[in-house]
């Protein structure tokens, strides 16, 4: 994917806007982050530190804990503004108390493409629909696998191209009005250019409805989701654009409602033992057999 298309800036401002009431957009967030947990019963691995890019206000973190109640969890996202509403969720006399510091998530405000994490800290990388608000996911790949121990996992889910199709369809005024997204057969290409050993990735369509076009665009701005690429229109969309979308919408309706389709792309892939030194010899590995 080309670089300079999203407007990273837009996405930071979008998010700090929405997390006062991000509980109450992000419903799509929290069930994808359910599908995504019940893969990790598959997974045979106790790790001690787990990264979650793009946490947001941290909604993963429960999940996670309650699954490896002995691992760290640090959370990672571009809007300290997020960071700050999860860490207001904690019950507010334990917050009087003090209770509860100690063993609370660390939160970082960070890039996913420049982590401030050492290499071979981390033995799971979560990301859930983080990747779509990225130039470019192999930047913020790469930087999954340095922070990565051998052995170490990366599981992540993100929107695929069918994702507010309808919404794209609708409008005809030239500019974005929707994220450009990876095709899932792309990222796993990505997966393997980065280092990543055995990647394995799906694909879901997930399909809500709603009573009408503004309740639908609502909801998005709700959980942040406007448009964020720098080609979306900059000034006020004029009142017969709006007109012409609304009507092409309506034009889809079944049944009474108005869809709206998000594809689910799940994808895990595993950081394997080096086969070449950084300046491009091969690793050679002799297994010695042990004297009796």
């Amino acid at each position: 994917m080309t670089a300079g298309f999203v407007d990273r800036r837009h996405v930071a401002r979008r998010f700090s806007r929405a997390a006062p009431t991000y509980g109450e957009g992000d419903f799509l967030v929290r069930e994808i982050d359910r599908r995504m947990q019940e893969r990790l019963d598959y997974v045979s691995l106790q790790p001690k530190r787990i990264v979650d890019l793009g946490c947001s206000r941290g909604g993963s973190f429960a999940g996670l804990s309650a699954r490896y109640p002995e691992a760290e969890l640090i959370g990672l996202d571009i809007s300290p503004a997020m960071l700050a509403a999860g860490r207001q969720q904690r019950p507010g006399w334990q917050r009087w108390l003090g209770i509860g510091r100690s063993g609370d998530p660390v939160r970082l405000a960070a890039d996913a493409a420049h982590l401030p994490l050492k290499s071979r800290s981390a033995a799971m990388v979560w990301s859930n629909l983080l990747l779509h608000w990225l130039d470019d996911p192999i930047p913020a790949l790469a930087e999954a696998h340095r922070v990565l121990e051998i052995g170490g996992l990366l599981m992540f889910s993100t929107l695929g191209p069918d994702t507010l199709r309808e919404l794209r369809s609708a409008f005809a005024d030239g500019y974005a009005h929707t994220q450009r997204f990876a095709d899932m057969h792309d990222l796993g290409d990505m997966l393997v250019g980065c280092g990543f050993a055995d990647p394995v990735m799906d694909m879901e369509v997930v399909t809500l409805t709603y009573d009408d076009f503004d309740a639908m665009l609502a909801e998005l701005r709700a959980a942040g989701s406007a448009c964020a690429m720098k080609a979306r229109r900059h000034g006020l969309t004029g009142r017969q654009a709006w007109s012409t979308a609304r009507t092409a919408y309506e034009s889809m309706r079944r049944d009474g409602r108005l869809p709206a389709t998000f594809e689910i792309i799940y994808g895990h892939a595993w950081k394997a033992a080096p086969k070449q030194t950084p300046d491009g010899r091969a690793i050679v590995r002799f297994d010695l057999p042990r004297k009796a």
